[in-house]
């Protein structure tokens, strides 16, 4: 079978290459999946990259979240048939024609979701879910965002308010607040203007902003921390821009702020199955009845991988590059 691989860590465009490997064979409890589509997740390039939190053993293949259609079942299985529509989140090196992941980490897609969606249906969805929980807010209360038009800032806002929560969204280009209109989500300020702090009171009133979400470090770091109310917590959940956070040590003092990392891996391995089960379901039943979109930018085959690499870090892209095979 054909697979996405990298024998160095580097530019996923200069390293990310096309090749022959054997086809697995599902051992017992496992099942045999052919891949339909398959998102590019920043994680996954950051880990080709050698920059993750996780670093596989080299020549490795890529890619963590797919749909497919189970292919083979393994002695034991008895939860999933062959033809079967399934996705998973967290399997390494999904890049690639077919893969072998456990049938119980493997979830069934409803016959009303589509493909696009249904391939984007786990880790960007289920991180964003988990994160709103991870808050622990009151309905009624705000957040502050940064990166609100990346995918799990849409989703965080579409799925908190749809939970009663308040979101106010950050972007770095006033075109960016036009963008998310168009979807359907408001309460955005764009910092490019001088005058954003002022524009984000307006949105929220005077309401205490509970808990801040950074996605980009730097200097943006520091920005959502100045929104926050006394005894505000800050999270940071990825660092698009910078490595290092820079924040004011007045505000984290004088606010008596609390900063949190958040790694969505991490809470979804700690979180006790029913919940995570629940969890899951919600995300299905907010697709179906269209309260969280899951647009497509592009979607690119296996072998225009370094135009897929470049698409996913152009500047205001709307919607997930998409792999097929």
């Amino acid at each position: 079978m054909r697979a996405v691989m990298h024998d160095a860590f580097g530019n996923p465009a200069d390293v990310l290459h096309v090749a022959e490997t054997p086809l697995p064979e599902p051992g017992p409890g496992a099942v045999r999946v052919r891949v339909l589509l398959s998102p590019i997740h920043n994680h996954d390039l950051w880990t080709v990259r050698g920059t993750y939190g996780y670093k596989p053993d080299l020549p490795a293949r890529a890619g963590t979240e797919a749909l497919g259609v189970v292919d083979a079942v393994g002695a034991g299985v008895d939860t999933l048939q062959p033809g079967q529509r399934v996705v998973t989140g967290g399997t390494f090196g999904v890049w690639a024609e077919y893969f072998v992941a456990p049938a119980a980490g493997l979830i069934p897609v409803p016959d009303g979701i589509d493909d696009a969606a249904a391939s984007q249906l786990v880790s960007m969805p289920f991180s964003a879910l988990s994160l709103i929980e991870f808050l622990d807010l009151e309905p009624g209360d705000w957040i502050a965002q940064n990166t609100a038009n990346g995918a799990v800032g849409r989703l965080v806002a579409q799925l908190a308010v749809a939970r009663g929560l308040n979101v106010l969204g950050l972007v770095r280009r006033d075109a960016g607040v036009a963008e998310l209109a168009g979807l359907g989500i408001g309460n955005v300020v764009s910092t490019e203007s001088d005058d954003w702090r002022e524009r984000a009171a307006a949105i929220t009133q005077g309401a205490p902003i509970r808990a801040g979400v950074d996605s980009v470090g730097g200097s943006a770091s520091g920005e959502v921390l100045s929104l926050l109310a006394e005894n505000g917590t800050l999270v940071a959940f990825g660092a698009m821009s910078s490595p290092i956070m820079e924040i004011a040590s007045g505000d984290v003092i004088f606010k008596q702020a609390t900063v949190k990392g958040f790694w969505g891996s991490k809470v979804s391995s700690s979180m006790e199955p029913a919940r995570r089960a629940a969890l899951l379901g919600e995300l299905v039943t907010r697709v179906a009845d269209g309260t969280i979109t899951l647009p497509v930018a592009a979607t690119y085959s296996f072998d225009q991988i370094a135009d897929a690499a470049n698409a996913n870090g152009e500047a205001g892209r709307v919607g997930k590059v998409l792999l097929r095979p």
